[in-house]
């Protein structure tokens, strides 16, 4: 009599082996971070200069009202500051998407999207090291704006932290979804510039809703549905210890939708990217 011996079928994976996924991806995200100062230094410069020299050149021409969360007259350099932050998290998100297009193609990434954890995790977790760069630059911002006079209260720098998670996942997000659709690094390029510029120029990040509505109605309501807006609106009342109930609800809720838009996108079966003849992804 012969006994035959069936090996179970293994279903799932184990918490720990997820935590070693997470751990691997973001500690490769913090290597390239450390890796590309320039792209560190890239990212400080831009909000930077627009500290520095836009809001010198504006502090007489755009005066601002006392308007919620402030509780005085305010310069102008500290109104545009939330402003510069979600700009920071919004490029970061844009050139993490970007780096995935290429590591899509040829890099790691490319591995882990056929690997047998699930591609919902992969794509979360590639979000995440992507978020927690960009909270790297917010704070170094924070610390330069610093010495410019622009302190919010010593607890917004704490309170402000979930503001700049939810708001930095947001864009992640959204920059990931674009990216589904990029076969080319050179087309992401252009649908940077078509996305990054609107989505700032067209907020509140450089000038109150309020005075966008005294001049263009049409213009107010693209500003108010702006997800962007949102995203400022929510750091600039957390620095100072308050929270938007609209811009908390409606970033949620955004940062849902693109997060699921992304994670269909990159499924084989249903998205974007399609398995060829031969089984690897084109």
């Amino acid at each position: 009599m012969t006994s035959a011996t069936t090996t179970p079928v293994r279903r799932g994976f184990s918490a720990a082996e997820y935590l070693t996924c997470l751990s691997g991806i973001v500690w490769r995200e913090a290597l390239r971070f450390l890796h590309q100062r320039e792209r560190f230094i890239s990212a400080l410069v831009r909000p930077l200069v627009w500290l520095f020299i836009f809001a010198a050149g504006f502090r007489q021409v755009l005066g601002l009202s006392i308007i919620p969360p402030y509780e005085t007259y305010i310069l102008y350099e500290v109104y545009i500051a939330p402003g510069l932050m979600a700009m920071i998290q919004l490029f970061n998100g844009m050139q993490s998407s970007l780096s995935m297009v290429y590591d899509r193609e040829m890099g790691n990434m490319r591995t882990l999207l056929v690997s047998p954890l699930p591609r919902w995790f992969l794509l979360s977790c590639k979000l995440l090291a992507g978020t927690a760069v960009s909270l790297l630059q917010v704070y170094a911002f924070l610390l330069i704006a610093w010495f410019w006079d622009i302190a919010p209260p010593p607890a917004g720098y704490l309170t402000v932290l979930p503001a700049l998670v939810l708001s930095g996942l947001m864009l992640g997000a959204l920059g990931m979804l674009i990216s589904s659709g990029i076969k080319q690094l050179e087309n992401f390029a252009g649908v940077m510039n078509f996305v990054i510029f609107p989505m700032f120029f067209a907020s509140s990040a450089l000038y109150p809703l309020w005075r966008i509505l005294e001049s263009s109605p049409m213009l107010y309501y693209v500003c108010l549905f702006n997800p962007f807006t949102h995203a400022v609106e929510l750091i600039r009342f957390a620095l100072y210890g308050q929270v938007n109930w609209i811009a908390l609800t409606v970033v949620g809720g955004y940062t849902i939708a693109f997060l699921i838009g992304a994670i269909l996108a990159y499924d084989p079966s249903r998205g974007l990217i399609r398995r060829g003849p031969a089984g690897g992804e084109t």
